[in-house]
């Protein structure tokens, strides 16, 4: 049995060798923050395709959170390729935080299939600490796909609480 584990661990080391290398090479997050964009744009195509009714659902009635100008304010946080996009109303205005760069290019497609949305820009910030993001700016906070990686899952719900706009209820 020791010598099968022995193996196994044999060729798990020689599989993980290049990341060593890249890592120890200081080209590991260069590889990262370039490949995963990539990678998950091509994961997002399949997600979207099951998810899309239950994200119909989800999104149908963001309209109903516009501030009293009407006009829906929405922060995407790691919002990655612009998945999302084709969900959210007419005439929203979308800023998009992600802490990798390399999203804002991959953006273009889903901002062209998206004519419907206003476009406000592109923050790289973490999701822990957004401070060039107004207090009680936004009327909606997305995040999908997120929360699960990020190291502080507390600092960012304590982030979106302090940028959401309050609501009163009469």
């Amino acid at each position: 049995m020791s010598a099968i584990i022995f193996i196994l661990q044999l060729i798990l080391a020689v599989i993980m060798l290049p990341l060593h290398i890249l890592s120890f090479l200081g080209m590991w997050d260069l590889v990262v923050k370039r490949a995963f964009p990539l990678l998950f744009s091509k994961f997002l195509i399949s997600y979207n395709k099951v998810m899309e009714e239950h994200k119909r659902n989800l999104f149908r009635n963001l309209s109903d959170f516009a501030g009293s100008s009407k006009e829906l304010r929405l922060l995407e946080i790691g919002c990655g390729t612009g998945a999302n996009f084709k969900f959210f109303p007419k005439e929203c205005r979308v800023t998009c935080l992600d802490i990798n760069p390399n999203c804002k290019q991959l953006l273009g497609k889903s901002l062209a299939e998206s004519d419907h949305l206003k476009f406000d820009g592109f923050l790289v910030e973490s999701a822990e600490n957004m401070k060039s993001v107004a207090d009680a700016s936004m009327d909606v906070v997305v995040c999908t796909l997120l929360v699960c990686s990020v190291p502080n899952t507390l600092a960012v719900l304590k982030e979106a609480k302090r940028i959401l706009r309050q609501v009163s209820f009469s």
